[in-house]
């Protein structure tokens, strides 16, 4: 079996020397090539050569990002029989797309269930969602939550840690201080339904979400990687009423639920408009500002070895 491991400098739990022991652990069971990214986007480039030269398995050691280019790169050309599995050992911060397959946060744990995994060819189809052309495994937003995303960033390049403690400040600025909330200014465009003008979109293919560490993050309690996309949004983005939905999706046993939530369940896509220009993210990466969006589900896309 040949595989790639590719490796995120930057990612929280890859010092060189753990770098090194996963490196040494799946080499006694693949043929494998470690290469370690120096710019963004390099993951996509590796991922991508990697199906012309027909590897068997691409590993990514790092967090969503990481995750997120290694698919796009995989999928470049769209799915297609023999392509390469993807395999996540997760690096980063929240490591939702690692989370939400059922893998242990801990590295060590999870390059040794990956193992056990490669020796009984072990692996799940999953289904994912793009955004234009642009793959994403977990979500995507448009708004509010894609400006929050952004903001985070900002603080990573200065040098912030990501933590749930930092989505929630910048969340909180986000939303009384810099947020355009008067007027909802997203249109959702769906087929055999009225278009519906809303304040906030969350495009879901999974659940839960782990960005606040061990508290799950729930506005589609029924999205699945074996289902179409879901969609979470919000009428209004009023204080009481935002306050009193962000309770539901965080609570052990979520149901959004009222008048302000407009929701899609198990679609095969949609289109979202903007008055303006607004900012878009998938997987927690910015992708700068659009005024429209199309939204896909492709089923059974991918192969991912669990």
């Amino acid at each position: 079996m040949r595989a790639l491991l590719v490796v995120n400098p930057k990612a929280t739990a890859t010092t060189e020397r753990m770098r090194d022991v996963l490196a040494h652990a799946l080499a006694s069971e693949t043929k494998l090539d470690v290469v370690q990214t120096q710019a963004r986007g390099h993951a996509t480039s590796l991922a991508r050569q990697a199906v012309v030269d027909g590897l068997d398995v691409v590993v990514a050691l790092g967090g969503d990002g990481t995750v997120n280019e290694v698919v796009n790169g995989l999928l470049s050309d769209g799915p297609a029989p023999g392509q390469p599995s993807l395999a996540v050992v997760p690096g980063g911060n929240a490591n939702v797309f690692a989370r939400a397959l059922g893998l242990p946060g801990n590295p060590v744990e999870a390059t040794s269930q990956l193992l056990d995994a490669l020796r009984a060819d072990r692996r799940r189809t999953v289904g994912l969602g793009q955004a234009d052309d642009r793959w994403f495994t977990f979500c995507a937003g448009l708004g509010l939550d894609a400006e929050v995303v952004r903001r985070v960033e900002r603080k990573r390049a200065d040098g912030r840690k990501a933590s749930p403690g930092l989505f929630v400040r910048q969340g909180v600025q986000q939303f009384f201080l810099h947020g355009r909330r008067r007027e909802p200014a997203i249109t959702v465009h769906a087929d055999g339904l009225e278009p519906t003008r809303i304040g906030l979109a969350l495009v879901c293919n999974s659940d839960p979400w782990t960005y606040l560490g061990p508290r799950p993050v729930r506005p589609c309690p029924t999205a699945s990687f074996e289902d179409g996309l879901d969609l979470f949004g919000l009428r209004s983005l009023g204080t009481l009423t935002t306050l009193r939905h962000l309770r539901q999706i965080l609570s052990a046993h979520p149901r959004p639920r009222g008048k302000a939530v407009y929701a899609l369940h198990d679609v095969t896509g949609f289109r979202l408009t903007a008055d303006r220009p607004m900012a878009l993210q998938v997987d927690g990466d910015d992708l700068g500002d659009r005024s429209e969006v199309v939204f896909r589900s492709v089923p059974g896309a991918l192969d991912v070895v669990v």
